[in-house]
């Protein structure tokens, strides 16, 4: 007698064979994503498979990570730091309830105890010693900012300030928040009028108009994206601002003199190799009783950013601890006047990019894609998270030349007028 499978029928129990396979699967998928969870601190999030069913649901859960099939699991548990967010970006994991609330609950549980040491490795020395060189630099700033003005314009301030912006009143607008945050910079190095600066990494150039608007400064800024100076050129000349020159080059570049050094966002793409360079330019450049000031992203852990930020977003960035920012100023003498931590603020200013953002990803769509916009908005959404966090901090530091006794007794000029 032939077999039901010569007959060109399969058993009923080769399905049911398949089914139990398949079910004994899903069940090791289940334990070793409730294994990861738990080896993130075990996060207020709940999660799902690609059968809807809830795998992991931990107390006080408002928010849920959705995993749309077994490939993007396996990635995620083999390296969550970058796969997370590729496949968030490709589509192959969503997030209910708001990403912002998600990464901060993660965050949060990541920071607890015995978690804030092995969210990454350490910044190796071998990292420290190899990014960020000449070449190095101009290739990564073009990654991150020569993507075009007009996608910035979609959602940053009317001048272009891609930094954290300073809020004395918590309601008050982005563009109010920005031209606060460059009259804080301008009283904190006692700008009166005529001074020359020198901006390294001046952005769109906003800050080298407002100090030669309201100040009468005059400002040499620059900058090594070629998008960002070309517009600052031509806003400068629109506006009629004459006491701007920007100016295409490398900080290492930088010579003359002046008599106000600032460096508004642009540490976080040097390097802890190249402080000590920096603090030479400055040294270099700085007069007698001249003052300096740097603004920076920072941490409070000496670790290196996420493989995903690191590859995806910002190549060769890298946000000092206090600590490794000192390597600019005590080589070379320089008093530390005022440091004051803004993190907040960036989390403020995050906020609004982050609704300007979605209230034009359609345009950003039609522009890019639908993978670039969902990776930007998980880098803005995470950002706030790590600000809001304390995972990030940002830095403001005021220094002068050793011996400088004309300097300020209280902080009184740093305040509102």
């Amino acid at each position: 007698m032939e077999s039901s499978k010569q007959n060109g029928v399969i058993p009923t129990s080769f399905f049911s064979g398949r089914a139990r396979d398949s079910r004994k699967v899903l069940e090791l998928d289940r334990r070793l994503l409730r294994k990861l969870i738990e080896g993130m601190g075990a996060p207020a999030i709940k999660v799902a498979l690609w059968d809807g069913e809830d795998v992991v649901s931990n107390p006080g859960a408002t928010t849920r990570m959705i995993i749309h099939n077994r490939i993007s699991l396996l990635r995620l548990i083999g390296n969550p730091l970058l796969y997370f967010g590729d496949d968030y970006s490709s589509g192959n994991i969503d997030i209910e309830g708001g990403l912002v609330n998600f990464m901060e609950a993660v965050a949060r549980a990541m920071d607890g105890t015995g978690q804030i040491r092995r969210r990454t490795s350490p910044v190796h020395n071998w990292h420290r010693e190899t990014f960020n060189s000449l070449s190095d630099s101009r290739k990564n700033i073009h990654h991150h900012y020569d993507l075009g003005n007009d996608f910035y314009r979609l959602w940053l301030d009317k001048e272009m300030l891609y930094t954290c912006a300073y809020y004395p009143k918590p309601h008050i607008s982005l563009e109010a928040a920005q031209i606060a945050k460059m009259e804080l910079v301008c009283r904190k190095v006692r700008l009166s009028g005529g001074e020359r600066v020198i901006e390294a990494g001046c952005g769109w150039g906003g800050l080298a108009r407002y100090m030669a608007k309201r100040y009468g400064a005059k400002v040499r800024a620059f900058n090594i994206s070629k998008e960002q100076v070309a517009y600052a050129k031509e806003r400068a000349r629109k506006e009629g601002i004459f006491g701007v020159e920007y100016i295409e080059d490398d900080y290492r570049n930088i010579t003359g003199e002046c008599d106000v050094f600032v460096s508004v966002g642009m540490l976080e793409h040097v390097g802890p190799n190249n402080y000590r360079r920096l603090g030479q330019v400055i040294d270099s450049t700085l007069s007698d009783t001249g003052f300096g000031l740097i603004h920076s992203i920072g941490q409070d852990v000496a670790e290196p950013l996420t493989e995903w930020i690191e590859k995806r977003i910002f190549p060769g960035s890298y946000p000092p601890t206090i600590r490794e920012m000192m390597e600019i100023f005590e080589p070379y003498g320089f008093n530390v006047l005022d440091l004051e931590n803004l993190r907040l603020h960036y989390a403020r200013t995050l906020e609004h990019w982050l609704e300007r953002y979605e209230a034009n990803e359609g345009e950003i769509v039609r522009m890019f894609d639908e993978s670039f916009a969902r990776a930007w908005r998980l880098y803005l959404c995470g950002s706030i998270a790590a600000f809001r966090t304390g995972s990030l901090q940002l830095f403001q530091v005021v220094f002068t030349r050793h011996g400088n006794n004309n300097v300020p007794l209280t902080r009184h000029h740093m305040l509102e007028p």
